[in-house]
């Protein structure tokens, strides 16, 4: 017999741990906050398809639920650090917890900086070579990335909202747990970025490439990609109610959609809109194989 208390302790206690409250944690799996508050109270228990989505969300091993689990690994484990291209030596510069709401930073050069609970509302990072640098748990609403090297950065439970993005460089940038609301991408190509569980639903992507782009469980509900670009893009468990993808171009694109029992995340993707898309046989195929979206006025290459 399972041990509901124990299973609730230890979701609560991940849940915590990755700084997700249950309603967001309810968002990502599509569920209520009820059922999230009964697990943690012990009331029932995750089925088995669930405690997978668990896993991967609260980024815990599989086994993490069960009674005789014992950790190996208290931390998260960091990604290596990447070495820098330049023969200039560069010296690692913490500013952790310092306030630097509207600093500029506009054309600097700060190789694996750290930004932790920084105060970084109207800061000015345009042209800035921020390469390799962490952004985690800071305020950097309203700041300007306008043409920064964001390359192997990370921003990590950052509210980024109306911050602007304008030929930004974005290659291996990881976007995780932040806010987007109201933030501007224009002319960027984004190369190997992910955004995981971000809410996109009041983003803005204009005249952009998504080469190699990850979202997963993210909500996207809601948004407009008109005639945009999208090439290697995998779209993971996430939220696309409404989606309009009118006129983009769509090459060895992956939708997975969340596995439920009454089919809901069919109906939502059956909102989806391609007219006028242009897509190669093998995205026609996978889109075709989910016989829910409508691909009548799809362009096949």
């Amino acid at each position: 017999m399972l041990n509901t208390k124990m299973i609730g302790n230890k979701i609560a206690q991940a849940r915590k741990k990755a700084n997700i409250s249950q309603a967001q944690l309810a968002q990502f799996l599509f569920i209520s906050p009820q059922a999230v508050g009964k697990w943690e109270r012990g009331e029932s228990s995750p089925d088995i398809v669930t405690f997978n989505r668990l896993s991967e969300i609260l980024g815990v091993d599989l086994n993490y639920f069960s009674e005789n689990y014992q950790s190996t690994n208290d931390g998260i484990e960091q990604e290596a650090a990447k070495q820098s291209t330049t023969t200039e030596r560069q010296v690692q510069i913490n500013l952790t917890a310092v306030n630097l709401e509207e600093s500029d930073f506009a054309g600097v050069t700060l190789h694996k900086g750290k930004f932790k609970a920084s105060p970084l509302s109207g800061a000015d990072f345009s042209n800035a070579d921020l390469t390799g640098s962490l952004f985690e748990v800071s305020d950097a609403h309203q700041a300007n990335f306008d043409g920064a090297n964001l390359t192997d950065c990370t921003f990590s439970i950052t509210d980024l909202a109306d911050a602007s993005f304008h030929k930004s460089i974005l290659e291996r940038t990881d976007f995780n747990k932040s806010t987007l609301v109201g933030t501007k991408f224009t002319d960027v190509k984004l190369t190997d970025v992910k955004l995981t569980m971000v809410d996109l639903r009041k983003t803005i992507f204009e005249n952009c490439v998504f080469n190699g782009v990850d979202f997963k469980y993210s909500d996207l509900r809601g948004m407009h990609f008109n005639g945009q670009s999208f090439i290697g893009v995998q779209f993971d468990k996430s939220a696309l109610n409404d989606v309009s993808f009118t006129g983009a171009t769509l090459k060895n694109v992956s939708f997975r959609l969340s596995f439920s029992v009454t089919n809901r995340s069919h109906r939502a993707f059956k909102t989806v809109c391609f007219d006028g898309a242009i897509m190669d046989k093998l995205t026609y195929a996978g889109l075709k194989g989910l016989w829910v979206v409508d691909l009548s006025k799809v362009i096949v290459i």
